[in-house]
């Protein structure tokens, strides 16, 4: 639905709502999509909230459920009554629950797991005990198995019998005797083969997989390279429990892509969109690797101070700082992005770390050369400074240009090695380094050719 379009609709629920006419409100509240109903649900208050929530039909409650904030979860959840609290929990997708649970304070979560039947209390027990951002607690167990022995026809059968509560059954899963993954069938091929064909033989063998234990970063990237809507999950045996379907690991690479831009503009990662986070949690997030980087930029001002006698014999030469150090902090920020960019998609390994040097040193050459030259006309030409000075300024730009290439392009690389994440590494500390190596190439090159000691 449009934009204009929802506005419009939001405004007549509104307008109905306001009036008391609820079954006219919720026959207009259900040509929404679930995705669209949660939202408009987010401007409600708590009485408001409950209202509406109660006035959708038991269809499709439990969908809108699943797309609610946390905060509005609990507020439900508190809300109502341990039979709608039971029926909501029954007609959610598991993943769906484990989510929401994860969110829930404690108190809450025995509440909801007091009302669920035995069954599904203990699914939901063990996936709350996977490590938080792990395969498993991201996988559901609703999806369609076949056994290597069955024919088209059985498996047409099963696919019929089971298929309406599965999550998914665009692609089913074969697993053997053991219950060990050995393939996957597509409901197309499925759907073609002859009714009397084995699975064996319909089914593709060359099947994806991650583990339980592995990281979601990695099971994305997993996803990405093979081109997967959904991949399978399973244990130590190589025993099939669950799958990981689409709309989770796009949620995924959002949180990753939106933690790593944090990281890259040196931010804690928030746990809580911007808007509901409080003022104190912005300011928490942030000063911690202010204090680092206000720390580690005193060795600048360090430098600086050591060579203060070279600056006062050797006037105008202080004015060049500034553009040395921008310069330097920009070329290291362009190398870093790269490379962390290339780290995240897997085009770029800690193997290649030689490769990536020599090649951003080369580019370096090539941009430092440049800028160099322009940089010397400008100064010869535009200010009052000596032609001394401005190959001085000229060669610590050539110099700190390069110099800055191999630093941004190197420190991501160990960073990954070390386990870190290569985020971390990126334009802030970045520049605080290439800062400091400027300066003292600065220096050193001014000392030497303009024999000021």
């Amino acid at each position: 639905m449009e934009n204009e379009e929802l506005e419009l609709k939001i405004k007549e629920l509104n307008d109905l709502l306001e009036s008391g006419k609820l079954s006219e409100f919720r026959n207009a509240l259900i040509e929404l999509n679930e995705v669209d109903i949660a939202q408009y649900m987010e401007e409600l208050d708590g009485n408001r909230l409950l209202l509406v929530f109660r006035v959708l039909p038991k269809d499709i409650s439990a969908d809108v459920f699943a797309y609610m904030t946390s905060e509005q979860q609990q507020v439900i959840i508190e809300s109502i009554t341990d039979r709608e609290l039971s029926a909501i929990v029954d007609d959610l997708y598991l993943d769906d629950a484990v989510d929401f649970l994860e969110e829930l304070p404690a108190s809450v979560v025995k509440r909801v797991l007091r009302n669920t039947n035995e069954t599904t209390r203990n699914l939901i027990n063990q996936f709350l005990q996977y490590p938080e951002n792990s395969a498993g607690s991201l996988m559901t167990i609703e999806f369609v198995e076949f056994h290597a022995h069955n024919t088209v026809r059985e498996a047409m059968d099963i696919l019929k019998r089971t298929g309406v509560d599965k999550e998914t059954i665009d692609t089913c899963y074969v697993i053997d005797e053991r219950r060990r993954l050995i393939g996957f069938v597509n409901l197309r091929d499925l759907i073609f083969a002859g009714e009397e064909e084995p699975i064996a033989v319909v089914m593709d063998d060359n099947v994806v997989s991650v583990h339980t234990l592995d990281d979601q970063e990695a099971v994305a990237d997993t996803v990405r390279k093979y081109d997967l809507v959904n991949i399978p999950v399973v244990d130590n045996e190589n025993r099939l429990v669950g799958i990981i379907t689409s709309d989770d690991i796009m949620d995924v690479i959002e949180e990753e892509n939106t933690e790593d831009l944090e990281l890259m503009n040196a931010l804690v990662p928030a746990e809580t969109e911007y808007l509901k986070t409080s003022v104190w949690g912005l300011a928490k997030n942030r000063i911690p690797w202010l204090l680092i980087l206000m720390i580690s930029a005193t060795f600048t001002g360090l430098i600086i101070s050591k060579y203060e006698g070279l600056l006062m014999a050797a006037a105008g030469l202080n004015t060049f700082i500034p553009m040395l150090m921008d310069t330097s902090g920009n070329c290291g920020s362009q190398s870093s992005t790269l490379v962390i960019r290339g780290l995240a998609l897997g085009e770029v390994e800690f193997r290649d770390f030689f490769k990536v040097l020599w090649k951003e040193i080369r580019v370096g050459l090539i941009c430092g050369v440049v800028l160099a030259l322009v940089n010397f006309i400008r100064v010869w030409l535009f200010t009052p400074a000596e032609i001394m000075t401005a190959i001085v300024v000229s060669l610590t730009l050539l110099a700190t240009v390069i110099l800055s290439k191999a630093i941004g392009c190197t420190l991501p690389l160990l960073a990954k090695k070390c386990k870190l994440d290569p985020a971390i590494m990126a334009s802030p500390l970045i520049t605080t380094i290439v800062d400091a190596s400027s300066l003292m190439i600065f220096f050193y090159i001014a000392t030497n050719m303009l024999k000021i000691a």
